[in-house]
């Protein structure tokens, strides 16, 4: 994949334009979902066009800082609020960006469709604002004193990825690729979605498949993976999945296949993560053991 000459200007612009929108941090606790072991809060920040976002901002019981785990979204319309035995340990934040439920207002995502979204132009590619609000959080994160500074971790897709490589304060990544990674490429060999609506775009528009492609080249993982200077732990479809993307670090990383199972891959992400943020006792759920 083409690395655009640009692309390090692209994401400053993003990143000045940020910095430039005060975050207007509001911090509600969720008395419903708090419990004797951690509260739970509501976290709203202004992001990049005055978006209001919305998070989940977990905090244990007991004298901090806390190490964090700090989960950017899947692709769907709903974040769930992170697991209770997280909550317990960890401060958990789960970030709803600008279209998922709960940051929804005014802009109401549509799946299938928000992954093109504005996909012909740079400027107005969706994915630029999101990226945004996953860095935003983070921001928040480094700026609050019941946060181990030293024990940020980041666990999701691509667009965690993003984050590790945009902002410095991850000494943790739990990467497993996602939408962007080749994306045009594997979408000609599949028909699920959310792939298929590359297609079903380009099928709508084929002229436009050389901005898309343009489009998609701020957006691909490989471009990223060299800026990431965290350690970083590449959960791949199956093992050998990604080398190409591994190479993209230039430099060591671990890495895992996916069994394709929530129970093997989170004990996976659970013992590593224990390990890494040096909290102890591996976490894993009493029901998991």
């Amino acid at each position: 994949m083409n690395k655009p000459q640009d692309f390090d200007q692209y994401w400053k612009k993003v990143e000045d334009e940020l910095a430039s929108i005060q975050p207007a941090a509001e911090r509600t606790e969720l008395h419903l979902r708090s419990a004797p072991e951690a509260k739970v809060y509501g976290l709203k920040l202004t992001s990049l066009d005055h978006y209001r976002i919305f998070a989940y901002f977990c905090v244990p019981s007991g004298k901090g800082p806390f190490p964090v785990i700090y989960r950017l979204p899947n692709y769907g319309s709903v974040v769930h609020i992170p697991p209770f035995e997280e909550r317990c340990k960890y401060i958990s934040v789960a970030l709803c960006h600008r279209g998922q439920r709960l940051s929804d207002q005014p802009f109401a995502a549509k799946y299938p469709g928000l992954l093109t979204s504005g996909i012909d132009s740079q400027r107005n590619y969706i994915y630029r604002s999101i990226v945004a609000d996953c860095l935003r959080v983070m921001d928040y994160l480094v700026s609050c004193d019941d946060v181990d500074s030293q024990k940020i971790s980041l666990v999701g897709g691509d667009l965690a990825l993003f984050t590790a490589a945009l902002r410095d304060s991850a000494s943790v990544l739990f990467y497993t690729p996602s939408l962007f990674y080749k994306a045009l490429h594997k979408a000609t060999a599949t028909q699920n979605y959310p792939l298929e609506e590359f297609n079903d775009y380009l099928r709508s528009f084929p002229e436009s498949i050389d901005q898309i492609s343009q489009t998609l080249a701020y957006f691909e993982p490989m471009n990223f993976a060299s800026r990431v200077k965290s350690e970083v732990m590449l959960m791949e479809e199956s093992e050998g999945d990604a080398n190409d993307l591994a190479v993209s670090f230039a430099r060591d990383i671990e890495r895992s296949g996916s069994k394709h199972s929530s129970y093997q891959d989170g004990v996976v992400l659970a013992e590593w993560l224990s390990k890494k943020l040096q909290t102890g006792e591996t976490l894993v759920p009493m029901h998991w053991r």
